[in-house]
Parts: C-alpha cells; structure tokens; sequence
C-alpha cells in the first residue's frame, strides 16, 4: 500500500511539474530504505502526500529539502515541543488544504465520461472509499479496475463476416479469461446454419495466446472435425504460429492471409 501510494503522488506532481519518474528506482528506494530502518525500529517509509504537496507549493526541487526538514523536525522536536501546543490544529490543517488543493482537477471527471465513461467506476469507488480510509481507496480502485480489465480480457472484441465461409477476426490477445468464451461464440456462429459453415479465424491482431486458450482451440477443432468444419487460421505472427505447432492440433491448418484461406476453402467446395 505505501508503494502503491508513493508512486500515485510520484506521478501526479511529476505531470503538474513537467519531469519524469522511474517507478522502478522509486521501489528500490522505499524497498531499501524499509529493510535498513528495520534494524533500528524505524518507522515505516513511504510518500506523504501532505508534505509532498507543501514541498511542491514552497519550491522544494531537490532531496536536499528532505535533509532540510528532518532537521528543523529533530530541532522542534527537542526544543520547541511546548511552544507547538498551542498551534490550533485548524492552522496546521488549513497548511496542508491550501497545499493540496491546486492539486484537485473536477475537468478530470468530464474527460473521463467524454472519453471513456466505465473509468468513472474505479474513480468513484476511489473517491469515496478515501473518506473512510486511504487504504481501503486504494484498494477498492485497484480490485474495480483489475475486475474491468479481466472483463476485457475474458470477452475479447470479434468482428464476423460471412462469405459463404464464415470469417471471425479476432481484435486482441487472447488468454485464460477470454478461452471458454471465445469457444462459445467460434462454435455458436459455425453451427447456426445448415450445413455448417468452415470458419476462418483471422489473427493478425492477436500477440498472445496461453495454455488455456490452445487447449480450447484443440476441443474446438475437434468437435468442429465430428461436424465436418474446417477451422483454418490466418495471419499468425510468428510467436502463435511456434505455440500452434508445438501444441500439435490434430488437423492444424493455416494460410498467410485471409484472402488465401478464402480461396482455398472455395476450391474445397467446389471439389466437393
């Protein structure tokens, strides 16, 4: 949680102060700096959003001003302690608001619902989840946004055209999310019709492809074969067409383009 909190504020002011941030160097830091404050009872280390902000507003450009803090902090600590106690605790708060409010932006949510409305979900869940504790925003957003991305990844976009030979173009990578219903449909739109239909699956957009998805692929084929359906693939990249091989389906046929399985299956059925 704290690195996941220290890379947010890393990044907003990064982006409202125009430079750019290494996440990885940032891990090694919070990650070292733990481990060795560990021997010594130190507290736990990671990004503070409030003294981040003040830092940003006061002109603070370097780690130097860390130093700098750390001193006048053990300096008040061992000094100034009862002079502190009569600071209203409205005065320290109204510090920290007047620094993070420039960092508010309300034009982000009607970007969001112009571009891309299903992101206000996380964003919502974030924002109203932080009045009860920050760390229970932070997971909330992060659970609602990983739900929408295995959302996308297990209903992956098909485009069908029908020729005569059914034709399904297949928009994305294809993973374990996405096996059982990309099955579905492949069988749903084959076996609609009679007779059935041979199916060419287009894959010049596919990068990827799991376990999972080769061993649907190899169920399909092999229901498609009892059917008597020829499944043809097309425009395999180099990666997906080495899996395919190596996973040896029984009947494996493909073609460099789907114009060149097109035609192919048209000689088929004019043989027939």
């Amino acid at each position: 949680m704290g690195l996941l909190e220290s890379i947010t504020i890393a990044k907003a002011f990064a982006s409202q102060n125009h430079y750019r941030i290494d996440t990885n160097q940032e891990l090694l830091a919070i990650g070292v700096t733990n481990v060795m404050g560990s021997f010594v009872s130190a507290y736990p280390v990671t990004g503070s959003f409030g003294r981040t902000a003040v830092n940003s507003q006061t002109g603070v450009c370097t780690p130097a001003g860390g130093i700098v803090t750390s001193v006048i902090v053990l300096l008040s600590l061992a000094f100034l302690m009862p002079a502190f106690y009569y600071i209203p605790k409205a005065s320290l708060a109204a510090v920290i608001i007047c620094a993070v409010a420039p960092m508010v932006d309300h034009r982000v949510v009607a970007k969001m619902w112009r571009t891309h409305k299903l992101d206000l979900l996380p964003f919502g869940v974030t924002f109203l989840l932080c009045f009860w504790e920050m760390q229970y925003g932070i997971m909330g957003g992060v659970t609602v946004s990983g739900a929408l991305l295995l959302y996308g990844m297990a209903r992956p976009k098909v485009k069908v055209s029908d020729d005569g030979v059914l034709v399904m173009e297949l928009s994305s990578g294809l993973s374990f999310p996405a096996a059982e219903y990309l099955s579905h449909i492949i069988h749903t739109q084959a076996l609609q019709e009679f007779p059935p239909r041979s199916v060419v699956l287009d894959c010049h957009h596919v990068s990827i492809i799991d376990y999972t998805v080769i061993n649907e692929l190899r169920d399909l084929q092999s229901q498609f074969r009892l059917q008597k359906v020829q499944l043809t693939f097309s425009g395999l990249q180099p990666s997906i067409l080495k899996a395919l091989l190596a996973a040896d389906l029984n009947g494996f046929r493909f073609t460099d383009s789907v114009e060149e399985a097109l035609q192919t299956e048209s000689v088929n059925l004019l043989s027939d």
